[in-house]
């Protein structure tokens, strides 16, 4: 049990006046990042369902918040579920590239959560929660040394969740010991959802972030809980990786905030999309290459990629496969110069030119050994009159080695909020997030990102 104790040991340890400037300031802007796109899921596909779906399971009546919900409470359990579906449900949520997780769908609902039901904290300390929180979820993400066989956004982000929570209530070793205990007994999350392209992703997500606040109250109420729940021949590690190396992880322990690793998104698809829409953008922008033009494109990348957004295009996909479907976005992308949260309508699902431009781009495996590899990637367009374009991709937008800029970051802020009618709190919001860390009670920025 040491790795397991050296991960709760330092998750209730964690200072934020001892994390660096540069640190601090990501945990603010990736935080920012979390609460505008969980707003924009209010809009999204199949989140009125799923409110509608949470409210029968105990009444619509609370103190939780429910971003870009104006008036929406539930009892915080419940609002942590839909705060996860919606931050994750349009794959516009910051993402761990190494790691293949996306540590702050489950964190920042439950932590909103526990505001709602046991505040005031303040924002240094919902921060600092935060960033112990992502800390230990891409660490089991980044011992796995074998291809992906779960969904990690699921399985370890529940994990980072339950130690954002000890930590924002500083609870006792030996509690938070038996939190994660539990996090191990409600750990799930199938990529088979991932295969076929169902929502049930972001249903994943969501009951990570509620169970998280399921597994500290039964903790609290006194329940010893599976103490070696890391390592233990059916602790996490064994059951849901095949193959994993921790002596790295522990090392880089003390030192290394993987919040800083943590990549912003800038379109609403799967991260794995990204270096192939930014090649289709380059080549509309760069070389002047239109729908018309293009006799064929294939994107040559890492084996991950092509399992995870190499499926064909085709009419009646339904929002969550069209996320994933690399053929059809780069098609978007070729025909309108953008990806953005309209383009997962019916009717822009269906349009015929773009079907049959998505049918001429073709997602391969390089062959790369790296189970986790997302670049380098190659996109090889030809023309109809005959000429080739090679366009290199070695960095991903929004990763720390090519960053969005602030007016990137704030223009998709912006438009989140305008998704839902809420571009008015567009700019007390950027206020309250810039300065996050001094606010007495952190909940102020949530009521406000949630409508009032």
């Amino acid at each position: 049990m040491i790795a397991a104790k050296a991960l709760v040991d330092h998750a209730l340890s964690l200072r934020w006046d001892a994390l660096p400037d540069a640190v601090q300031a990501d945990a603010r802007r990736l935080l920012h990042d979390a609460v505008a796109v969980g707003a924009a899921g209010a809009g999204a596909a199949y989140s009125d369902a799923i409110l509608t779906a949470t409210r029968s399971w105990g009444g619509d009546m609370g103190t939780g918040l429910v971003l870009g919900r104006p008036g929406v409470r539930l009892p915080p359990a419940q609002a942590a579920f839909v705060n996860a579906f919606q931050l994750h449900g349009q794959e516009y949520d910051s993402v761990h590239e190494k790691a293949v997780l996306h540590p702050l769908p489950t964190i920042v609902p439950a932590l909103i959560a526990e505001l709602d039901r046991s505040g005031p904290y303040s924002g240094e300390e919902v921060l600092v929660a935060m960033v112990a929180g992502v800390d230990v979820a891409i660490a089991l993400g980044v011992a796995a040394t074998t291809p992906l066989r779960f969904f990690r956004p699921a399985t370890a982000g529940v994990f980072g969740a339950t130690a954002a929570l000890a930590r924002l209530k500083r609870l006792p070793r030996e509690t938070a010991m038996d939190a994660m205990g539990y996090a191990l007994a409600f750990s799930s999350g199938t990529m088979q959802a991932h295969t076929e392209g169902k929502p049930a992703l972001p249903v994943q997500v969501a009951a990570a972030a509620r169970s998280a606040l399921q597994a500290i109250d039964i903790a609290q109420a006194g329940l010893p809980g599976p103490r070696d729940w890391l390592e233990g021949p059916f602790g996490y590690l064994p059951l849901f990786e095949a193959g994993f190396d921790l002596e790295p992880v522990l090392a880089d322990l003390k030192d290394r905030r993987r919040i800083a690793e943590v990549a912003c998104k800038p379109f609403p698809t799967g991260r794995a999309c990204h270096g192939g829409l930014v090649a289709m953008r380059k080549l509309k922008t760069e070389h002047g290459v239109g729908p018309g033009d293009l006799e064929s494109l294939t994107y040559s990348a890492p084996p991950l990629i092509r399992h995870l957004v190499g499926r064909v295009a085709k009419p009646e996909m339904d929002t969550a496969y069209a996320r994933l479907c690399l053929p059809y976005l780069a098609a978007v992308m070729l025909t309108r110069g953008r990806v953005g949260l309209d383009d997962y309508t019916p009717q822009r699902l269906n349009e015929p030119d773009v079907l049959a431009l998505a049918a001429r781009i073709v997602v391969e495996s390089d062959g790369n050994p790296d189970p986790a590899a997302f670049v380098p990637a190659r996109a090889v367009a030809r023309l109809k009159d005959g000429r080739e374009i090679v366009l290199d991709v070695t960095a991903q937008l929004g990763s720390p080695d090519f960053p969005m800029s602030r007016d990137e970051h704030l223009e998709k802020a912006r438009s989140c909020l305008a998704f839902v009618g809420l571009e008015a709190v567009h700019a007390p919001l950027t206020d309250l997030f810039d300065r996050f860390d001094t606010l007495a009670d952190a909940r102020e920025a949530f009521l406000l990102a949630s409508g009032g």
